[in-house]
Parts: C-alpha cells; sequence; structure tokens
C-alpha cells in the first residue's frame, strides 16, 4: 500500500521526535566512547614516544659503548704497531752495523789478497800492473779502515751526498751490484 504524502509526512515527524528525545543520551554516549577513545589514543601515543626514546637512548649507549671499544682497540693497535716499529729499527740497525763490519772486512780482505798477489803479478804481466795491483789494494784497505771507522748514520749521509753529487753513476753501480748479488743467489742455488 502506498502512503499518502501526510502519512509519510507523520511518520517523519514520529521519527525525528524519537531522534530528538534519544538525541542527548545517544549523544552523550557518543560523546564518551570518543573521549575514552582519544584518551587511549593519546596514551597509546605517548606510549610508543617513550618506548622511541628510551631504543633512542640505549641505542646511544651501547653506540658508546662500541666506541669506546674501538677507541680503546685502535689505540693498542697504534701502541702496537709503535712497538713493532721500534723493533724493527733496533734490529735493522743491528743488520746495518753487521753489514759494515762484513762488508769492511770483505774488503780488506780482497785488498790483501791482492796486494799478496802483487809480486805474481809483477813476473807474469810486467811491473806496471804490479804497481797498479798495489795501488788497488791499497786504497781498498783504506776504503776499509774508513768504512771501520765511520758511524752507519754518516755512512748514510756519505751515499746521499754522493747520490746527490753523481746520479748517474750511483745508478750504475747499484745495477752492478745488483748484478752480482744475483750472480751469487744463483751459483748458491745451483749447489
Amino acid at each position: 500500500m502506498a502512503k499518502t504524502p501526510a502519512a509519510k509526512t507523520t511518520a517523519a515527524k514520529t521519527t525525528a521526535a524519537k531522534t530528538a528525545t534519544k538525541s542527548p543520551a545517544t549523544a552523550k554516549a557518543a560523546s564518551a566512547g570518543t573521549g575514552e577513545a582519544k584518551v587511549k589514543f593519546a596514551k597509546a601515543i605517548e606510549e610508543a614516544k617513550a618506548g622511541a626514546t628510551a631504543l633512542t637512548a640505549e641505542a646511544k649507549a651501547k653506540a658508546e659503548g662500541y666506541r669506546d671499544q674501538l677507541s680503546a682497540k685502535s689505540t693498542d693497535w697504534v701502541d702496537e704497531a709503535k712497538d713493532i716499529a721500534g723493533q724493527a729499527k733496533v734490529r735493522a740497525a743491528d743488520l746495518a752495523v753487521d753489514g759494515k763490519a762484513q762488508a769492511s772486512d770483505a774488503i780488506a780482505t780482497l785488498g790483501k789478497l791482492v796486494g799478496d798477489n802483487a809480486t805474481t803479478i809483477d813476473e807474469k804481466l810486467g811491473t806496471r800492473y804490479g804497481d797498479y795491483a798495489r795501488t788497488a789494494a791499497r786504497t781498498m784497505q783504506e776504503s776499509a779502515a774508513k768504512l771501520d771507522s765511520k758511524d752507519i748514520n754518516e755512512l748514510g749521509d756519505d751515499a746521499k751526498e754522493f747520490v746527490r753529487k753523481s746520479p748517474g753513476l750511483a745508478v750504475g753501480i747499484a745495477a752492478a751490484f745488483g748484478f752480482l748479488i744475483a750472480r751469487l743467489f744463483k751459483g748458491s742455488n745451483k749447489a
């Protein structure tokens, strides 16, 4: 059945009246529910902020701990490296002194050998070549004595000065020395 316009108006008025009578209570309940939800949401936000702050503080504390550990380790490593470098420096100085003594002895021995064989050279090749051998022997023995008398630092300074004055000759001597050392090691590997 179709409702008449008057019936429709009456039904709408009745619904509006019912809503109007329920409205204050319903509005209060809805308002209380919304307020309670807002309070709970605000508490949840505050708890989340507090949790984030606590996590940030914890992360900062752990990072500081790791930073301190790293700093302590790096300090230990630096100290250890300095200690090893000091030991290497002492060992290198000892090896340099030993090498200087051996080189001096080798030069002196070679000079003595050449000097001792100068008379044989006189007989076989002539006195002129014997004199060359004696001069070379004397020069080698003087060089050995100079080498013995000088400190390692003085020898280093002399070598720097020599290289500065005649770099081409220094490179040539180094190449010849390297060739001789290579031949010595090559010969000792075959044996």
